[in-house]
């Protein structure tokens, strides 16, 4: 056989087919960057997403990474602490592939039966006891509930106004004529059984002379007795959303707004307590310290807000003094977010932001004025700690 020197092949591509190629290619692009663009373009609340996605991700920490990583690259594994906790693959993929997890029942279920998502939430810091069978619960009254008209006769009441706390005393330091504190109700009228006749449902437990507010008055009077310029405010929400058509569910909104009208009109406001009650039952909102009996309190702080890690670092901060001094007291800093939840809770309007859960339907305010007396003491602890450190800092920079 010869071998032709100047033999060669020809490779005959065809224009048509080329160009065919570039403008399905140009085209799928254009589609994609269209698409894109469109669902990002939206309003949050019309976009297209997928919590499971979400939820999926979520399960992945920053050590779970580096522990996967680490199966292909053990260079990574240095990088984690000796004594850090292993991570089961098995576990951590079935997890992410069914978004079910096995150490919380409500997974197994709760992304199928139709509200049960409103009990959704994550325990950032676990108190004594609190799993997630017994995590704070928000649910809406019945409408009928909610008139005056149709509200409980009230029992137990003598002597309340009593227990406001007594301000002789001349703190060793003080805010002056600066307010800092601002104490609200979201849910003004969340009441409490032992103080309404006839009325077993916890759901139901619902009044507009006694509720919340009497806690915030209590506590009013404790912050000021260590030198915290503190301001209630008992804007009836319920009142307002009755005056302007609007739903139980939009009491975030309608609240946020007088919020919004306080620190506008008052700059040094920089503490914003949100009250609120549980509808858990006495088993799960009271503790016995000492011989006497206290509701128990939770955080909770709302995970879309730019200002949530501040705002769940000053509660943890409060979690761990109260658990220091009243073991037992807190029942830890949950976390809540999702399509079911506000999300927010008027959080990302300052860094300095909580909504307290104090008891439940059960506890009578003789227990609920030991625990404002106690989350007085851990608050003012670490209020007065902060001003120190921005005094110091002022001080320095003046200085220089």
């Amino acid at each position: 056989m010869k071998y032709n020197r100047n033999s060669s092949f020809v490779v005959t591509v065809q224009g048509t087919s080329l160009l065919n190629f570039f403008l399905v290619v140009a085209l799928v692009l254009l589609l994609m960057f269209s698409v894109s663009g469109l669902i990002t373009s939206l309003n949050p609340e019309y976009r297209i997403k997928s919590s499971s996605i979400n939820t999926a991700t979520s399960n992945i920490n920053g050590e779970n990474l580096f522990r996967l990583l680490g199966t292909e690259n053990h260079a990574l594994l240095q990088a984690l602490p000796e004594k850090g906790s292993d991570v089961k693959l098995s576990s951590l993929m079935f997890k992410l592939s069914t978004n079910v997890n096995l150490d919380d029942p409500r997974s197994l279920l709760g992304r199928e039966l139709p509200g049960f998502s409103l009990f959704d939430g994550r325990i950032v810091v676990a108190g004594q006891g609190t799993n997630y069978t017994n995590l704070p619960i928000e649910s809406s009254p019945p409408p009928e509930v909610l008139k005056e008209e149709n509200e409980a006769d009230l029992q137990n009441t003598e002597g309340l106004d009593e227990n406001k706390s007594d301000n002789t005393t001349n703190p060793s330091q003080t805010t002056g004529d600066k307010k800092m504190v601002y104490i609200y109700f979201s849910h003004t009228r969340e009441s409490f059984l032992p103080y309404l006749k006839g009325v077993t449902d916890p759901n139901s437990a619902q009044h507009s002379k006694i509720n919340v507010t009497k806690i915030g008055d209590h506590l009013l009077g404790q912050l000021e007795s260590k030198g915290i310029g503190t301001v209630v405010d008992k804007t009836d929400i319920m009142t307002n959303l009755n005056e302007k058509g609007l739903t139980y569910g939009r009491s975030y909104d309608e609240s946020r707004n007088v919020v919004e009208a306080a620190i506008t009109n008052n700059k040094d406001l920089t503490y914003l307590i949100d009250i609120h009650r549980d509808s858990k039952r006495k088993e799960h909102t009271t503790i016995d310290i000492n011989g006497q009996a206290y509701a128990k309190l939770a955080f909770v702080i709302g995970a879309e807000n730019p200002n949530y890690e501040k705002n769940l670092q000053l509660a943890t901060k409060i979690h761990e003094k109260l658990e220091a001094a009243y073991p037992g007291l807190s029942r830890g800093v949950i976390e809540k977010k999702g399509a079911s939840t506000n999300g927010k809770f008027n959080q990302d309007l300052s860094g300095n932001a909580m909504l307290i859960e104090f008891g439940g339907v059960d506890n009578t305010f003789e227990e609920l004025n030991r625990s404002a007396d106690a989350f007085a003491n851990a608050f003012s602890e670490i209020f007065w700690d902060a001003e120190s450190v921005d005094q110091s800092t002022s001080e320095s920079a003046d200085e220089q």
